[in-house]
């Protein structure tokens, strides 16, 4: 079904996260056992190493009730010779077919929201880690942006960017007396991708060096830097890097290499230690992003500086993808797309701007069920051929999640054009509702959205 206003169907497609709870998944627990509903009930599973804050829960799906033209159900009688015989069970009385589904949290807010509050948080934008400004909060307020980015290395310290965070939380929109929080994310990688430092938080080292950790001590440390990114007021983190460099590229691959933002330049082993990372992040109340999708380890132009920037090795079942293989099936919440092209996969678009990228291989060959976030949409030269409005269209419409742009001043005119463009086309407007609800029931499961 096509309509953006049946909000079953995202439930559906999206295998909800710790504590998101379906319509009919509640319908079936009300009832227990004793009324079997024809509804969907949408099942949640528990991701190996997530903290206690993303603890899951299970609904199974319900039956349909017997109707008036089908054999009633039987249940097995003891026999006086130890055999069985079946004695039919009436269905139990109710008034209609289908009694109402009891409204889940995620319904009730996308319900009670406007069209503009829903695309919102379909955006991240840029605030400085140092204090807000002018020009930061209105791209917030005009754009209705549901989650920002803390841009700029700075040593200020935790008090001083617990400021800013609580700042940028004031802006959280409430619905139906729901307070919808934002994300805030920042870099907090290690090594030359630290933005914050100072008193409050530890010297992180660079990916390479966390590369020799034991993967126990590597979550373990993990957790640690989770803590104070938290105590921060920082809710996401834009890590681990699940990029693999071949050794032959690590002097010459400018966005990962040279920066030793990698773990090894064996895929196994960065799939061992990005997953220990991602997993101490979730121990410690963040969420983590694995990133960028589907590696930027082949490349050597950095998408943020170089145009046209091509990876020509990586294909559909390539070893490199073990990464985020291992990120999916321990329920990383969020994975980072790229901005490269990658012609065995798609020739024709960037990884940010390709279904056959984000809904087929991401979505569909991993499985991958959580909230797709692009990499710089605003000022990256390797998406300058597209104008604003067609970088949070194409991506989007590619199966994307947030669009993420360090671009303040690109919030107006993208938001505004997913907004024209969701009455024009209804499979657009299906994307625009498949996504708000990922990233709805993505902060429920993280305690930013609760309607206890």
């Amino acid at each position: 079904m096509r309509k953006p206003t049946v909000h079953a169907t995202a439930s559906r497609r999206r295998a909800a996260r710790p504590r998101a709870v379906a319509r009919g998944g509640q319908a079936a627990i009300a009832l227990g056992v004793l009324v079997a509903v024809a509804a969907c009930g949408n099942g949640t599973t528990s991701a190996p190493g997530t903290s206690s804050a993303a603890g899951a829960t299970s609904a199974s799906p319900a039956s349909p009730s017997p109707s008036p033209t089908t054999p009633a159900a039987t249940s097995p009688t003891a026999t006086a010779t130890g055999g069985t015989t079946h004695k039919p069970v009436p269905p139990p009385p109710h008034t209609s077919p289908t009694p109402p589904a009891v409204e889940s949290c995620v319904n009730r807010v996308y319900d009670g929201m406007t069209q503009a509050q829903r695309v919102g948080q379909l955006f991240m934008t840029a605030v400085t880690s140092t204090g807000m400004t002018s020009s930061e909060s209105t791209a917030i307020t005009q754009g209705r942006a549901g989650s920002v980015f803390l841009m700029g290395h700075s040593s200020a310290g935790a008090s001083a960017f617990k400021t800013v965070s609580d700042q940028a939380q004031r802006f959280s929109p409430t619905v139906r007396g729901v307070t919808v929080h934002m994300l805030v994310s920042t870099d907090q990688e290690g090594g030359k991708v630290q933005v914050l430092s100072g008193p409050g938080f530890s010297t992180i080292p660079s990916a390479t060096t966390q590369g020799t950790f034991t993967t126990s001590a590597l979550q373990s440390s993990a957790t640690t830097w989770a803590r104070q990114l938290k105590a921060a007021g920082v809710n996401m983190n834009l890590a681990p890097v699940a990029d693999t460099v071949p050794p032959n590229l690590v002097n010459v691959n400018q966005p990962i290499g040279r920066l030793q933002r990698y773990y090894s330049t064996d895929p196994a082993v960065v799939a061992t230690h990005s997953t220990a990372f991602l997993r101490g992040m979730q121990q410690g109340g963040v969420l983590p992003t694995a990133k960028h999708f589907p590696g930027l380890g082949r490349v050597t132009g950095n998408t943020d500086t170089t145009a046209n920037v091509r990876d020509t090795v990586t294909t559909t079942t390539d070893p490199y993808l073990a990464p985020f293989r291992s990120a999916v099936q321990a329920g990383s919440p969020f994975i980072m797309v790229s901005n490269a092209i990658y012609t065995k996969i798609d020739p024709a678009s960037q990884a940010a701007f390709s279904s056959k990228v984000i809904t087929g291989l991401l979505r569909g060959s991993l499985g991958f069920k959580g909230v797709v976030i692009s990499d710089d949409l605003g000022n990256a030269v390797a998406v300058a051929d597209h104008t604003p409005a067609q970088r949070a269209i194409d991506f989007i419409s590619a199966g994307g999640d947030i669009v993420l742009t360090v671009r303040p001043s690109d919030i107006a005119p993208m938001t505004a054009a997913v907004l024209n463009r969701i009455p024009q086309n209804s499979t657009f407007a299906k994307d625009v509702h498949d996504a708000v609800f990922r990233v709805l029931n993505e902060k429920h499961s993280a305690g930013l959205l609760s309607c206890g």
